[in-house]
């Protein structure tokens, strides 16, 4: 195998220096970025439908909310009843599984607010109900200019690419693999490998940053994984650990 130095990168304004991996693949939630506070988004959700919570209201019904695994990226369901089963099971390979299993799980919570599954649903999909960690783009940014090739590989339903445009990350990646336009989901080794053919990269030099089992997959495609912790809002990550380890100091 070519060492990496002699291997021409894309990237203008790259350094000049050595490199131990060729590329670095992330997982989005919990990686990358997480979700805001859930009386937050509730709240917020209240508000595009016509109803203004106070905090005690928007407190218990955030909880039960999140319970019922209704706010996707805060807890997963304790029961997914039998008629969102197939919708629950869908979920990350189909856009109207996606939108279904979460509508139907807030359905199941008594609310006082006309609309409000529907409407959280729809802040799923606006930047501002997400935040990138503080150290996101750091490591991106450093791990570009090292040559190095970056990608998001992400079990999901809806398209992340207006996430990432708002905060100014979309050009720092060179693949975005999402499960629902692939037809697969972590840790099926066919989602890595999809992401490794776009990068043009031997797996062999990849590494998988995630935050479940279900990222570190990753090495039955031959690629090393490392699984950190998610952190809550506004706290760094650990992403610096992707640019230790692609970019070794000498």
């Amino acid at each position: 195998m070519p060492e990496s130095q002699s291997q021409p990168s894309s990237h203008p304004g790259r350094i000049d220096a050595p490199r131990a991996l060729d590329a670095v693949l992330f997982d989005f939630h919990g990686t990358l970025a997480t979700t805001i506070d859930p009386v937050a988004w509730v709240s917020a959700a209240a508000a595009d439908c016509g109803v203004t919570l106070d905090r005690g209201k928007a407190t218990v019904l955030a909880d039960r909310l999140a319970t019922a695994g209704a706010l996707p990226g805060v807890a997963r369901p304790v029961r997914v009843p039998p008629h969102l089963a197939e919708a629950w099971a869908d979920r990350d390979l189909y856009e109207h599984a996606h939108r279904q299993a979460f509508t139907g799980l807030a359905a199941t919570v008594p609310n006082d607010v006309p609309g409000l599954p529907e409407a959280l649903y729809e802040r799923v999909l606006r930047p501002a109900t997400w935040t990138p960690y503080p150290d996101a783009m750091g490591a991106l940014t450093t791990l570009r200019a090292a040559g190095v090739r970056t990608g998001v590989v992400s079990n999901i339903g809806f398209d992340l690419r207006p996430l990432l445009d708002a905060w100014g990350l979309t050009a720092l990646f060179d693949a975005i693999v999402l499960s629902y336009e692939v037809g697969c989901i972590k840790p099926d080794q066919k989602i890595f490998l999809r992401a490794c053919g776009m990068l043009a990269v031997d797996p062999e030099r990849v590494l998988m940053i995630g935050d479940t089992p279900a990222d570190a997959g990753a090495v039955t495609a031959g690629c090393s994984a490392l699984v950190i912790p998610a952190a809550g809002p506004g706290r760094p990550n650990g992403l610096h650990r992707s640019v230790a380890l692609a970019v070794p100091r000498h």
